[in-house]
């Protein structure tokens, strides 16, 4: 590890081990196509079982302006906790982790070695947790976690040697999943898109389009639904945020096809049924979601719990939507079109939700300070 010098050099790098062999690198960015011209199969429709489901009710939302905390991010996807007051955020494209001191000034930490950055791939999802960083990442071969010690103070945060905790999860251009989170079992849990695969979602014995459970160092845990499988869910299509709620309910967001975005509650061994149903469906072979948005409303990625609400980042919805637990029948629509798209939303240690928006990921209308952590309180 070499002295880091500012945004302009990346003076820190995550060698790979011999066992992760990982490219050298990161590939160009690419620009992502809409979600009409990457479809794979035609959408679902209404199902024998009775009528084509409708949206949630949403309500017009009266939530402050938030602060701005920290500005000129490119294409930011997740943000993790270290302490109280500095958090770290993946760049998707440049594979860069940055540190966000408090004071909202930005520093390199490391770029992740081996990312194959292009389309919905590169560096993706965060974690802290009990002295390691866990990033999951897109390789030319696959979408694997990593995990490497955390070590230092504030400002001079240093990583050790890294591991492969998960490998093998199928990638693509589009649907890689990539959200990592750890839940209060203490288990690991990542999403795994379809991979533009459908079918694979509703394969067990493939980890496309499912949200998968292990240790933190990536064994299998015994009490998985599956046994010797890190399957814990499966029937998703594109699964980007997870939550969990005071009494330990889990829930996840999930991209649509083009006719049904979905928030899900989570069970040990269900199926959500993609691609055989896409949105609420009255089959009993399958889970139906919470609630379910048209794909231009809302696109619905990082998630977290406050306050009662559950609180989702909406990309092509570009808005922050709060479903209040008490009715998740409903859902209230805060900053509608204030601050474009929006990849991810988590609770900071001191209460406030910390959202991160995404405007320069290829999709959106950047502004010049783009893009930005935004902060307020619930």
């Amino acid at each position: 590890m070499q002295p880091r010098h500012g945004r302009a050099r990346l003076a820190r790098a995550m060698a790979a081990t011999a066992a992760a062999a990982l490219l050298a690198g990161c590939g160009p960015a690419a620009t992502e196509p809409s979600p009409a011209a990457t479809a794979t199969r035609p959408p679902a429709g209404p199902t024998a079982s009775g009528p084509a489901p409708s949206a949630a009710s949403v309500d017009p939302g009266t939530l402050d302006q938030p602060a701005v905390h920290a500005t000129g991010l490119r294409a930011p996807w997740s943000i993790a906790f270290v302490d109280a007051t500095t958090a770290l955020v993946s760049e998707r494209d440049s594979a860069t982790v940055v540190e966000v001191s408090a004071d909202g000034s930005l520093e390199p930490l490391a770029q992740v070695a081996g990312t194959m950055a292009g389309g919905e791939g590169g560096l993706l999802g965060l974690a802290v947790h009990d002295g390691y960083l866990y990033a999951c990442t897109t390789t030319a071969d696959d979408n694997r976690v990593l995990r490497a010690p955390l070590s230092g103070e504030p400002g001079a945060l240093r990583l050790g040697q890294p591991e492969v905790v998960l490998e093998g999860l199928p990638r693509a251009a589009n649907h890689n999943g990539g959200r990592i989170a750890f839940g209060p079992d203490g288990m690991l849990y990542v999403t795994a898109g379809d991979a533009s695969r459908p079918d694979a979602a509703q394969d067990p014995s493939s980890l496309a389009g499912k949200i998968l459970r292990v240790e933190p160092d990536g064994a299998i845990p015994a009490d998985n639904p599956f046994p010797g499988s890190p399957v814990y869910s499966l029937g998703h299509r594109n699964p980007q945020g997870l939550a969990w709620d005071d009494a330990g309910a889990m829930y996840a967001t999930e991209f649509g096809q083009s006719t049904w975005d979905e928030l899900n509650r989570i069970e040990a061994g269900a199926n959500y049924g993609w691609p055989v149903v896409e949105g609420a469906a009255g089959d009993a072979r399958f889970v139906d979601p919470l609630q379910q948005w048209h794909p231009s409303e809302a696109s619905p990625s990082g998630m977290a719990h406050a306050d009662g609400s559950l609180w989702i980042a909406n990309l092509r919805g570009q808005s922050l939507r709060q479903v209040d637990l008490d009715d998740p029948s409903r859902s209230t629509v805060h900053w509608l079109a204030e601050h474009g798209r929006m990849r991810d939303v988590v609770l900071a240690p001191d209460g406030a939700l910390w959202a991160l928006t995404s405007n320069t990921d290829g999709r959106g209308a950047p502004a010049e300070s783009d893009d930005r952590i935004l902060v307020f309180v619930p």
